[in-house]
Parts: C-alpha cells; sequence; structure tokens
C-alpha cells in the first residue's frame, strides 16, 4: 500500500505521536475534509499540516481522475481493512501500569463511522484494536488519565480510566473481542471481582464484549450484590450506543 505525500523541504522531523495530534487537531478545524483518509501528515516547522493520504493499490490519484482518493460516500471495497491497519489512539508516556492515551486520531472517527453503518462491524475489530478504541472513547469522554495496558501481565486490566479531583472516579475495564454465540461466562465476570480488591483504587470494574453475557447473569448470587455500582456490564449492542454517542458529542463540540 503506497503512501503519498508531499515532501517539505527542510522540514523538521516530528514524532509520530504530535504529528498525529497535530493532524486530528487540523481535522477538526476543517471538518469537510474529513471525506478523506488522511491517516498521517507532514507537519512543517510552523505547524502547517500537509496530510498524506493512504491509497489501497489500484486506486488512481487524484491527479488522474480529478477527485477524492477515498470518499465517505464511495468507499472502496476494502474501506474497512484499511481503517485497522491505522493506528486508532496516540500513545504517551509509559506508566508502571502501560501507555497514556493522550488523544485519539481520524481514524478512531472513521472506524466508529462504520459501527453506526453495520454494528457487526464490531466483530471484525481485532482484539487489541478494540482495546484501542475503547481506551480513546474513554479518552474523548473527559478521563484524564487512559492507560492501555501491556498484551500480556496486564493482571486482568485491559484499560484503566480516571478522573481525578473531587469524585474522583478509577475504573478498570476488561474487553473481550468475541464472536456472536460466544457468550462471557459468569466464571470470567466473577474473576474481575478479584481484579477489583486486588487494586485498592479502583472504584469500579466493567466487563466490555462485542457479544453477550450468560443468561440470567444478572441474578447470580456472587455478582448480584455488586451491580451496577461496583461492577456495570456492557454487551455489544451498549458498546457501539455508548462508542457512537461519545463519537457524536464530541464531532459536533469540536466542529463548533
Amino acid at each position: 500500500m503506497p503512501i503519498e505525500d508531499e515532501s517539505i523541504e527542510g522540514e523538521s522531523e516530528i514524532s509520530s505521536s504530535i504529528a498525529t495530534a497535530r493532524l486530528v487537531e487540523y481535522f477538526r478545524q476543517n471538518p469537510g475534509k474529513m471525506n478523506y483518509i488522511h491517516l498521517f501528515g507532514s507537519i512543517s516547522p510552523s505547524g502547517e499540516v500537509r496530510p498524506q493520504t493512504i491509497r489501497p493499490e489500484g486506486i488512481p490519484s487524484e491527479e488522474n481522475v480529478g477527485s477524492s482518493t477515498i470518499s465517505k460516500d464511495d468507499p472502496p471495497a476494502n474501506y474497512p481493512d484499511i481503517l485497522l491497519q491505522a493506528e486508532l489512539v496516540n500513545l504517551g508516556s509509559s506508566t508502571s501500569d502501560g501507555r497514556l492515551i493522550t488523544g485519539v486520531s481520524v481514524a478512531w472517527f472513521e472506524i466508529i463511522r462504520q459501527i453506526a453503518k453495520d454494528s457487526n462491524f464490531l466483530y471484525q475489530i481485532p482484539p487489541r484494536k478494540l482495546e484501542e478504541l475503547i481506551a480513546g472513547a474513554y479518552e474523548r469522554a473527559g478521563f484524564t488519565e487512559v492507560i492501555l495496558t501491556p498484551r500480556s501481565g496486564d493482571l486482568g486490566r485491559d484499560i484503566i480510566a480516571t478522573k481525578p479531583g473531587f469524585y474522583s472516579i478509577r475504573i478498570i475495564d476488561q474487553v473481550k473481542a468475541y464472536s456472536p454465540g460466544h457468550r462471557v461466562s459468569a466464571d470470567e465476570v466473577r474473576a474481575l471481582l478479584g481484579v477489583l480488591s486486588a487494586d485498592q483504587n479502583a472504584s469500579k470494574g466493567l466487563v466490555t464484549t462485542t457479544s453477550e453475557f450468560a443468561p440470567k447473569i444478572s441474578e447470580d448470587r456472587l455478582l448480584k450484590p455488586f451491580m451496577p455500582h461496583r461492577l456495570e456490564l456492557k454487551n455489544g449492542k451498549q458498546l457501539a450506543k455508548w462508542l457512537i454517542g461519545i463519537s457524536a458529542i464530541h464531532t459536533k463540540f469540536d466542529n463548533n
């Protein structure tokens, strides 16, 4: 997959995390340009963004056809695959628990746009990408410290989202990227209670899945006393609604 770019002579090198953050701000200020998938960008020392476009093989350039490469109205067949190759969040500094999330990319919005069109798209998202997508949603929802834990050795915590200050809250989220029909069992949910006990600062635990939970799990005698204030379950439909809601709210805010 070639990447086209307009080079800038003498341009200083900027880290990818800063570049992505700058590019997100560019699209926030220029919402009409969201018709394109600009996932990376060149940034001049003055801060001017010159986007790069990821162009699928076989798609002609704008110079040849005089139109946009990838349009939200007429995307190529492999458009979802392109999105899932992109970085969804900006990774900040490392902590003892994982990497801080400092923002989201344009692809984060575009993936949620796909979910809004077809909720089954959730099942196509790889487990790690799903964790990034949800971590980005916490950041967009106003949690000032969102940590994406490592792929292994996460101690049962995929995402840690914290709001400090008065009424501070610390949420532990376990993400289950399951296929349709693969339900989260009561035993899997009970395991989160052990995680909450080990993390003394945790206010609440969530189990988030693309699928569903075992029948009558809310009536489980070991789980019921903790729900919903200490333990919460989020199924695929609720996850899609939550993501779409956060994306819509903040896109409207950013474009005003």
